[in-house]
C-alpha cells in the first residue's frame, strides 16, 4: 500500500518503465523468433507486478480523493486508518505528535495495518484525525434458518 506523496511519485515513474521495459521485452522475444504464445508467457510475470502496482496507485489516488471503500472485516480498519490520514495529507510524524508518540510507532502500526491493535487505540487514532465511525450489523440469514 502506498502510504506517502513521494512512494506515490516514485510508484507513478516506475509505471512508466514498467509499461516501457515490457515493450522492449516484447520486442526482444520477437527478435529471438519466439512465437505470440511464448512472447505472452514470457512477459506475464512481469504484467502481473504492473498491473499490481498500478492497482495501488489507483487506490492511492482514489483516496486522496476521500472515496473510502467499506469495511465489510474488523481487520481491515487499519487500512481505512492509513486511507483516512493520507486524505488528510497528514504525515505519520503529525499523527505521532498528536498521538503523543514516537513516528517510528505509527510507521510500525501502519506497516503491520494495525493489525492486533485494541480497540481503544484505533479509537485513540480515529479521534486524532478527527474521524467519526458508524457500525451497522446485518446478518446473512435469520438463526435457526
Amino acid at each position: 500500500m502506498i502510504k506517502n506523496e513521494p512512494a506515490y511519485q516514485k510508484a507513478v515513474e516506475k509505471l512508466k518503465q514498467d509499461q516501457e521495459f515490457i515493450i522492449s521485452e516484447k520486442k526482444r522475444f520477437e527478435k529471438m523468433g519466439l512465437n505470440p504464445e511464448q512472447i505472452s508467457m514470457a512477459i506475464q510475470p512481469l504484467i502481473s507486478f504492473h498491473e499490481q502496482l498500478k492497482a495501488e496507485v489507483e487506490y492511492y489516488e482514489k483516496i486522496k480523493r476521500g472515496s473510502f471503500n467499506p469495511i465489510y472485516k474488523f481487520t481491515d480498519i487499519g487500512k481505512t486508518l492509513i486511507a483516512f490520514r493520507i486524505y488528510l495529507g497528514m504525515t505519520q510524524s503529525e499523527l505521532a505528535s498528536k498521538l503523543g508518540v514516537k513516528e517510528s510507532q505509527v510507521s510500525r502500526d501502519e506497516r503491520h495495518e494495525y493489525y492486533g491493535a485494541t480497540t481503544e487505540k484505533i479509537e485513540t487514532v480515529m479521534e486524532a484525525m478527527g474521524m467519526k465511525t458508524t457500525i451497522n450489523i446485518e446478518f446473512d440469514s435469520p438463526i435457526g434458518a
